[in-house]
């Protein structure tokens, strides 16, 4: 975020209307006025809609987490029209569900404890580079002789600052879990009291984790069993004792029962009692009493109707899908806002192939020419958060903030919600909710739960969330109780030597593809001064990995299995554990070497819980360039 303003005024800024002149992919594009572009467009989703509303389908994310430029009068507007539902699952589904599923909600603690605490487990979690505010915390804990132990494939720069590093194997996380419990129980570490109170299904889970000796967690997790046994120690016996569990190790086929099994560990040993104990995964929903997501929204322009929902972790498949029965109409239109889909969904050879379809109309709201904005058929300047009205809630704290505008928009830019009131007009949606300005739409945001003089004075307020919340239970649960039922299990990778033995000879290697750390996903990367800094794709592996393919530190390689083949460079840089390799993403595709990024190689099978992708459930293999 300091070079935001770089970005702002990024010489390549669209700044005006585009319309397509060249084929789809090359970025061709002529400027058009405002109204010729909207007319255009609302003609052709108008007739669309005509025939089949739900064969047209909106796709965004996070591109602005903001109550207005997310979901708001672009929602009305879905609502209205009729189009598919999207699924928005891309990033933390799995781990959402399955933290809801045992504490019934995406609730934990405040991250500000996190200063107290004793000992922190930085579970999955790359914090340096994606969770900064929470690490000022950790800073200030271990410099007060708290104890940081990283658990993480990857030897981040963050697993470099703490005292440990467990380099697991991906997707064994719920293995790790199920061990400590072992040990919790057979060393008579449990606080009984807590598990009895507030514990729902426990006999079932007591008898699961004492089939998982440290021996065979730690097999199954690629660690020694003495390094379970210590943690277990470490956690059990440390007082208060805190779990910063983060969304990279759910993007796995078993990561909702993964983090299941996690968020109960601070259950059993009464972590919860204090205020600087317990687990912050996501603290969403400790805000979603104060949204006003039914008046934001508008479902009830819905008028009864149940649109199909398209998942966009499988866009790739979904855009190819000739239409039929399971499936619905053939997607002929998609507006894509707030998300980069070529460079970001998965297997995006289909995604590509998809966006190329000369009889798909597409249209996407942006602030550069991005991989999908290369395949628009018209492109619409979209402002950024510092020009625009927004409202803001948070996953990793308790604060709900308000977004003025600090700088008029740039050139011809207008934010979401005026671009989808403009198009409403042109539908001839009469209804009285699309005339809301951007403001009036954050004002209202929340409801009075909310302490609304402070929000306008300085800007943010504070949810009120009890300090420790669940210290005598309490959970959002119909009992009251965290769940341990249905019982949780772990869950094999998709691609792995256990499940797909004939997959894994052919490509022995384990893939995963945290974001590189100075880019924000895709959102960065075409700021020069930080893709500088990163260089150029990469791909790091483990000495002994390169080793036995002949390969070195710098040298140009071909990461490749069935789905396709990806370019770029070999780091050897002791970051990579054994059997695993680390392609840092997510580089746009015009900037690989062969003009791709590592979704080249990333499948689109899903996740246990959730409905979301798979993204470091991936085998490869490597070989010189």
């Amino acid at each position: 975020m300091s070079r935001y303003a770089e970005r702002t005024d990024h010489p390549e800024r669209v700044l005006t209307p585009l319309r397509r002149v060249g084929a789809k992919g090359e970025g061709r594009f002529e400027p058009v006025s405002w109204d010729e572009a909207l007319d255009d467009i609302a003609a052709r989703l108008a007739a669309i809609a005509a025939r089949q509303p739900e064969a047209i389908v909106p796709y965004s994310y996070a591109g602005t987490m903001g109550l207005v430029q997310g979901e708001s009068m672009a929602a009305r507007f879905w609502h209205r029209l009729g189009a598919s539902r999207l699924h928005r699952s891309i990033c933390a589904e799995a781990g959402g569900e399955g933290l809801a599923a045992t504490y019934g909600g995406k609730l934990g603690m405040h991250v500000q404890h996190f200063a107290e605490s004793r000992l922190i487990l930085v579970w999955g979690s790359h914090s340096i580079a994606s969770n900064l505010h929470f690490w000022t915390y950790a800073q200030a804990a271990k410099r007060a002789g708290a104890k940081l132990i990283a658990i993480d494939p990857r030897r981040t720069e963050t697993a470099e600052k703490c005292h440990q590093h467990l380099a697991l194997r991906p997707g064994t996380d719920g293995a790790l879990a199920l061990g400590l419990m072992h040990e919790l129980i057979t060393q008579g570490w449990l606080d009984q009291d807590y598990i009895d109170r507030h514990v729902e299904g426990w006999p079932a889970l007591r008898e699961l984790a004492l089939q998982w000796p440290p021996e065979r967690s730690a097999a199954a997790c690629g660690l020694t069993a003495d390094e379970v046994r210590g943690l277990a120690r470490d956690y059990a016996t440390t007082a208060p004792a805190a779990i910063r569990l983060n969304y990279g190790m759910q993007r796995v086929r078993g990561g909702g029962n993964a983090v299941r099994l996690i968020a109960l560990l601070p259950c059993l040993t009464g972590a919860w009692r204090h205020r600087a104990g317990g687990l912050l995964l996501s603290a969403s929903g400790w805000a979603a009493p104060a949204k006003r997501s039914a008046w934001l929204q508008r479902p009830d322009l819905l008028a009864g109707r149940q649109p199909r929902t398209v998942n966009m972790s499988t866009i790739g498949d979904a855009l190819l899908h000739p239409g039929g029965a399971g499936f619905g109409p053939k997607i002929e239109a998609l507006v894509v806002y707030n998300s980069n889909p070529v460079a970001v969904a998965p297997e995006s050879g289909k995604v590509v192939a998809g966006f190329r379809r000369e009889d798909l109309f597409t249209v996407v709201l942006e602030h550069f020419l991005t991989d999908t904005a290369d395949h628009a058929d018209y492109v619409l300047p979209a402002t950024t958060q510092l020009e625009h009205w927004d409202a803001h809630t948070s996953y990793g704290h308790t604060w709900v903030l308000i977004n003025q505008p600090a700088i008029p928009p740039r050139g011809q830019s207008r934010s979401n919600a005026e671009i989808f009131r403009q198009l409403a007009t042109r539908m001839g949606f009469t209804e009285p909710c699309f005339q809301d300005s951007d403001e009036a739409l954050a004002r209202g945001a929340f409801n009075d739960s909310i302490d609304h003089a402070a929000l306008w004075r300085d800007g943010w307020t504070r949810l009120p969330v009890p300090d420790a919340p669940f210290a005598d239970g309490g959970f959002a649960t119909p009992s009251g109780k965290a769940l341990a039922t249905p019982l949780p299990e772990v869950v094999l990778n998709h691609e792995c030597q256990e499940a797909t033995p004939e997959l894994a000879a052919r490509y022995p290697l384990a893939m995963i593809s945290p974001p590189a750390r100075h880019f924000l996903n895709s959102t960065f990367v075409n700021v020069k001064s930080l893709r500088a800094i990163e260089g150029e794709p990469c791909l790091e592996m483990h000495a002994d990995d390169a080793a036995a393919r002949g390969l070195a530190d710098g040298q140009p390689v071909r990461v490749f299995n069935d789905r396709g083949e990806h370019h770029c460079v070999l780091r050897v840089n002791g970051r990579a554990r054994p059997g695993v390799v680390n392609g840092l993403g997510v580089w746009w595709r015009k900037f690989g070497r062969n003009g791709t990024n590592v979704n080249e190689l990333t499948h689109q099978q899903l996740t246990d819980l959730g409905q979301a992708p798979s993204f470091y459930d991936c085998l490869v293999e490597v070989t010189a360039l």
